[in-house]
């Protein structure tokens, strides 16, 4: 055993060394010179090259069924003029199965492209003008009486339709508020003592005036959370306003085509869930996400006044079901950190929750996110 490890634990290596063959001494590594690759080696390679074909089925499925997303974009183009990105945020909400929080000044066609967007899918579709006497018997549904039957029977709200744009929803209290909560977390609506599952695809893209304050309520933090993306709307370009001009001020806007199925956005969302994402873009996702929670450890210590509470864990859920989404969109079956930062904005931008310091120093919660987004090292 001595001499094993004097020759660095090859057997006979010590008298192959000291010449007692009289054959010239036998090095105690790789004899031949050739490299071979060892047992570790040809496992990851196998594993590696496993992947790559995986990805490329992937990447196969991607483009097959992302093929409607042009014709799709272009449909909404024809009634909605610019504003790309809203209509992109709109299409990941579909394709991730999350609802969507626009905000914005009146005007800004929010309503005319959720309505736009569900006539070129072929969904039912219903607006529900949110009011300060709004019950939330109007929203879901209530049991009406039946006289000649003599028993209650259900009648089903404005709830039970595909795609549901909550026009103004904060100027509703916060009991019709709160009835949208079951049906955007569960997809399923309790009236009396039954419960009703709303159809697929099921989508709740809601607005608020940001401007007007008197006669609004805010809505509930438990709330906001549920809505995956919280958009900013802006204004058009001079380009885009001047096309809007020459459309829409010389007759009614064009009607507005079937040119996607729901069945295709239903094989579209489990096509989505089928994206690689890698570990590195993963980990860049949490380190993201701890960063609003624990500014210093991310070396952020000028945003530890700044924020009262971080992002949830469904932050994190929600910017990986969007990257995927946003991959989609660009027909790649792999999530890149560009994804990412792509969305990253608008999945976290109602979930940075501010001190009264910030507010005094008007820093705005974008603020927090944007130096958290250019801070937090990219994989």
């Amino acid at each position: 055993m001595k001499e094993d490890r004097a020759s660095g634990g090859v057997p006979g290596g010590s008298v192959a060394a000291e010449g007692g063959s009289g054959n010239p001494p036998v090095p105690s590594g790789n004899p031949t010179g050739v490299d071979f690759p060892r047992k570790n080696e040809g496992v990851v390679a196998t594993r590696e090259a496993r992947m790559h074909a995986d990805i490329e089925v992937i990447q196969q499925k991607i483009r097959l069924e992302s093929a409607f997303v042009e014709r799709l974009v272009d449909e909404v183009g024809r009634v909605i003029v610019g504003q790309k990105t809203m209509i992109e945020r709109l299409l990941i909400g579909l394709l991730a199965d999350g609802h969507v929080l626009m905000e914005g000044v009146p005007g800004l066609a929010k309503t005319m492209a959720v309505k736009t967007l569900a006539s070129a899918i072929n969904t039912s579709f219903q607006r529900i003008q949110f009011t300060p006497d709004l019950l939330p018997a109007d929203l879901v549904g209530t049991l009406v009486y039946d006289p000649k039957e003599q028993e209650f029977r259900t009648k089903r709200g404005p709830i039970f339709a595909n795609v549901i744009l909550a026009d103004e929803i904060n100027r509703s209290p916060a009991k019709v508020q709160s009835a949208l909560l079951e049906a955007m977390q569960e997809h399923q609506v309790t009236i009396g003592d039954r419960t009703y599952p709303l159809s697929d695809p099921f989508l709740v893209l809601a607005t608020q005036n940001p401007i007007e304050q008197e006669g609004t309520y805010p809505l509930p933090e438990a709330q906001v959370d549920r809505f995956m993306l919280k958009l900013s709307v802006g204004y058009p370009d001079k380009d885009d306003e001047l096309e809007i001009l020459r459309r829409m001020s010389t007759g009614a806007p064009p009607a507005v085509q079937h040119v996607v199925t729901p069945e295709e956005i239903l094989r579209a969302r489990k096509a989505v869930e089928m994206i690689y994402m890698d570990n590195q873009v993963e980990r860049y996702i949490v380190e993201l996400v701890f960063a609003t929670r624990d500014p210093g450890a991310a070396g952020l210590d000028d945003l530890g006044d700044l924020i009262a509470y971080g992002a949830s864990p469904r932050a994190t859920i929600n910017l990986a079901k969007a990257a995927r989404a946003h991959a989609f969109l660009r027909h790649r079956g792999y999530v890149t950190p560009e994804d990412v930062r792509a969305i990253g904005m608008d999945v976290l931008r109602h979930r940075v929750l501010l001190t009264y310091e910030a507010e005094a120093e008007e820093v705005t919660a974008e603020d927090v996110v944007t130096q958290v987004l250019n801070s937090v090292e990219v994989p």
